[in-house]
């Protein structure tokens, strides 16, 4: 199963081409997982936040075969590849339907705010990100 997210192409996101600005997308990709966590695994950032947790980026591989420009709205689709104790492999895909426009594979961590440590995920939201197992 996938989370889907329509994000609209804004002019803060381009260039004065009106074409995406490359680092603008990290910031949609980081809306899509925000997002997904309070949509559809119900732990809101702000809750995690509160809690003394947090989920950081590991890693990012980011490819952009084609251009977003001024208008569109692109559908961000979310799913888990892996899931380990503490991290969650994650692929986004974000296009038109017609056209790809990114495609994105990361890794992110759920750790303790305190010690900037990897914890184990809390077996409900575990259970949850297990629904999006690709």
């Amino acid at each position: 199963m996938a989370f889907t997210l329509p994000v609209k192409v804004l002019f803060q996101h381009c260039d004065p081409a009106g074409i995406v600005f490359y680092p603008r997308y990290f910031e949609m990709i980081n809306l899509t997982v925000e997002e997904w966590f309070e949509q559809a695994v119900g732990y809101s950032f702000a809750t995690m936040q509160k809690a003394g947790f947090g989920v950081p980026t590991a890693s990012i591989k980011v490819d952009f075969p084609a251009p977003s420009r001024l208008g569109e709205t692109l559908s961000f689709k979310l799913a888990v590849t892996k899931l380990g104790k503490t991290s969650a492999h994650l692929e986004i895909d974000a296009g038109t339907g017609r056209e790809v426009r990114l495609t994105a594979r990361s890794v992110i961590v759920y750790i303790d705010k305190n010690t900037g440590r990897p914890v184990p995920w809390p077996d409900a939201v575990r259970e949850k990100i297990q629904n999006f197992l690709d």
